[in-house]
């Protein structure tokens, strides 16, 4: 038997295949597979399968050097998420994906479904999700299309978790021209098991049943895995119809059938129909488990009539799985899916012979050998080189920027940079958030440097951080890829949390650029350097490429997503100073550094100079270091140093919380031979300033661990406001300036939207 044309079908054409992404040697190894020309509905399958977004082609060769094993891995790379043990029997279920593209044409939806998609692959690993993440990158706020994109993905991450009841508890938002075409979308979930409930995707059992339980399969979504592999063109608000629209009631229906269908030992296997849906959620599965199957897509509930099997399997309908069951089990399985309103069908089954076999009742409309579908896609070694420009603009000498005329006045650099959409409050974005439901959140958005979150009948906690600088991997991707990690570690341990494990969201443009494969390679490689160092491994993550437009690729921005055990409930440290008079700390040292500096980009219009250097020994010591003077109840407040540099952090630190101003009394003394723009605003890795009443003791741990540190102010009422001296220069603000700056930048940039405006701008689908 083999699989035959369908009434109706196009005939397959060179036109034909270029327009389903597929260049001439692919369709050649196509047909060299199947022996023959293939099927449109098999044409339709290979394009979404061996798209860059599903098959990894131009990216996989350079992950394998990334470092995913420890002995509390339990999953690492290749499932729906990866698993890490914490003891007592628990388990952590994490991972973060992209949803870039669809949120550049469609925001609301394409942000909202990122955030269903998510889930989906958390809860599939038998976990309950607990928490929600984000990492967004947009273009300035002065623009309106911007403004308009950045309510719509806010409000579409907002609506879809609060409807979910999963708290909304950290991200990093950051805003630069670099994203102005291509904003950046990414969405982590975090989930709790019993390490005895993992189930993994993995199709098993000769005979036993595949069914699709959910929601009904639509047009909607069709070709999102193949879109999600160009890169974004005006033309591309045309495809619209290709961006999922989801519905949060149906998935948490899912969510609890799902796992009520798990704890009931009658399914096998289960995994998300997320990119290329029906297809590659019954290719991979069958992969896994080395064996057969054969779907039949008359069986498929479909919410719409005439739908053809190519449309079938090709659609990214939200809210759906594809299950493995027990033989002889159907009915279990749709009797659990029935009391939450859902419906399970069986739609094929497992089989012996090695084929991956898709009908329509009696006809073949699509066959391929064995599991050559998944294994067989190509893989490119792309030719790396780095651009002659950046080469320049790391070699210029920063320091010779000018400062402007307002500088003589170092407060007036600080409120400035308090007002940088990067640095500001991200107050605005996150109220829209419920970051509290199921109440187990310690720390939410902007409470910490990372969220905490109880596990629940124990004494631990969870704490979960975003991180990446762009700007950083722009300059120099190895050094950037390694503060990538380095920062998110640092974020996850001046809350009081050992980093165990990453996930990790790969954002570049297009991989057959050789500067742009430059980066990615150079990246990853810094990357593993960094988790290697600090022993935190991978355990997943998603690649997103080609995220360029008109206007360019956006900065090479490798997300982390860093999960950390915090052991004790009692060693959970917030970010802002807590009692008057307490001690400020600074450990690490302040450098001559300014070159990648949100001070030059914010301040200058400047982008260039060396990214800060990333010592991570030194970063392992500081972590070190941090967390044994919180176990020993020596610390009161911890606040990492990073965009904006040492007097950013101390502001942040005064004034984060408005319902707890406090002032500060700072001598940088020690370091006045520094020029002054480098030592207030550099972004010097490896710094925490935090707060103690045992200053001798924090120091002696410091000095134990090889880590500089010094005594370096006080701090004080909220009515004495922020004083730093540097040698005989004094530089005094009250907080009430910086504190408006800081939590009032973003708000009034989204007020300075007119709807009318907007729309028109979104009509002409262009940036503005």
């Amino acid at each position: 038997m083999t699989a035959v044309p369908r009434p109706g079908d196009p005939a397959i054409t060179p036109a034909l295949v270029a327009e389903h992404g597929l260049t001439p040697d692919e369709y050649d190894r196509l047909v060299n597979m199947l022996g023959r020309t293939p099927t449109f509905t098999e044409l339709g399958i290979v394009s979404a399968l061996w798209s860059e977004h599903c098959s990894y082609k131009h990216s996989r060769p350079v992950l394998r050097s990334l470092p995913t094993k420890a002995p509390w891995v339990l999953q690492g790379p290749g499932e729906n998420a990866g698993v890490i043990s914490i003891g007592d029997g628990l388990a952590v279920a994490f991972k973060i994906e992209s949803h870039n593209h669809p949120s550049a044409v469609e925001p609301y939806q394409g942000a909202a479904t990122g955030v269903g998609g998510i889930l989906r692959d958390v809860f599939t690993m038998g976990a309950r999700p607990i928490a929600m993440l984000n990492s967004l990158r947009f273009g300035s706020l002065d623009t309106p299309r911007v403004r308009y994109l950045v309510g719509g993905v806010v409000k579409g991450i907002g609506d879809y978790g609060n409807c979910m009841g999963v708290p909304t508890v950290a991200g990093d938002v950051m805003f630069d021209p670099a994203y102005e075409g291509n904003p950046l979308v990414n969405a982590m979930c975090v989930g709790i098991l019993c390490e005895d409930d993992l189930i993994l995707a993995k199709a098993e059992g000769i005979g036993n049943p595949i069914m699709a339980v959910g929601a009904r399969t639509g047009r909607d979504g069709i070709h999102g895995a193949s879109f999600a592999s160009e890169d974004l063109s005006h033309e591309n608000d045309a495809k619209r119809p290709r961006v999922q629209v989801g519905d949060p009631f149906t998935e948490k229906l899912l969510l609890e059938a799902t796992l009520e269908l798990i704890a009931s030992g009658d399914c096998v296997a289960i995994q998300d129909m997320g990119a290329a849906g029906l297809t590659s959620s019954s290719a991979e599965m069958a992969e896994r488990g080395d064996v057969g199957v054969v779907i039949d897509t008359t069986k498929v509930p479909q919410r719409e009539t005439g739908m053809t099997p190519y449309e079938i399997l090709l659609s990214e309908s939200q809210e759906r799985m594809l299950v493995v069951a027990k033989k002889g089990k159907e009915d279990t399985v749709r009797a659990i899916l029935a009391k939450w309103d859902l419906t399970a069908e069986v739609i094929g089954e497992v089989i012996a012979e090695p084929v991956y076999r898709v009908v329509e009742g009696d006809r073949i409309v699509a066959e391929f050998p064995g599991n050559r579908l998944v294994t067989d896609c190509p893989q490119y070694h792309p030719e790396a080189r780095e651009s002659e420009l950046i080469i320049a603009l790391r070699a210029r000498d920063v320091h010779a920027v000018p400062a402007r005329a307002e500088e003589r006045d170092a407060m007036w650099t600080l409120r400035r940079l308090l007002e940088s959409p990067t640095i500001a409050s991200k107050r605005w974005i996150h109220r829209q958030y419920d970051s509290t439901v199921r109440t187990n959140t310690v720390i939410g958005p902007g409470g910490g440097d990372a969220a905490v979150l109880r596990v629940r009948g124990t004494n631990k906690a969870l704490a979960v951080k975003t991180d990446c600088n762009g700007r950083y991997v722009y300059l120099d991707p190895r050094i950037g890829g390694r503060i990538a990690v380095a920062e998110a570690a640092r974020n996850v341990a001046c809350v009081g949390a050992r980093p165990l494990a990453i996930t990790n969201c790969l954002n570049f443009g297009n991989p057959k650029r050789p500067e742009i494969f430059f980066q990615f390679r150079e990246a990853v490689h810094g990357m593993g350097d960094a988790c290697r160092a600090l022993d935190t491994p991978v355990t997943g993550g998603n690649v997103s490429l080609y995220n360029e437009s008109p206007l360019g690729a956006v900065y090479p921005t490798p997300t982390i997503g860093m999960v950390g055990l915090v052991s004790d409930l009692a060693h959970i440290t917030r970010m802002r100073f807590a009692d008057a008079d307490d001690a400020i700390v600074l450990l690490g040292v302040p450098t001559d550094e300014l070159g990648a500096s949100e001070y030059l980009s914010w301040i200058h219009g400047v982008v260039a100079g060396a990214p800060p250097a990333c010592d991570l020994a030194g970063e392992r010591a500081l972590i070190d270091a941090l967390l044994e003077a919180i176990a020993a109840g020596h610390v009161k407040s911890a606040h990492d140093c990073s965009e904006g540099g040492l007097a950013v952090a101390l502001a942040e630190c005064a004034m984060g919380d408005l319902d707890a101003l406090r002032g500060a009394d700072v001598d940088l003394s020690a370091w006045k031979s520094l020029p002054e723009r480098a030592l207030l605003f550099g972004e010097a890795q490896g710094r925490v300033v935090l707060t103690t009443t045992a200053v001798d003791a924090v120091l002696a741990i410091a000095a134990a661990h090889g880590v500089p540190a010094q005594r370096i102010g006080t701090v004080r009422d909220a009515a004495d406001g922020l004083t730093i001296r540097i040698g005989d220069r004094r530089l005094h603000s009250t907080l009430a300036p910086l504190a408006d700056a800081y939590h009032e930048a973003i708000p009034r940039a989204m007020r300075r939207a007119p709807a009318e405006a907007v729309t028109a701008d979104v009509a002409a689908g262009v940036a503005d």
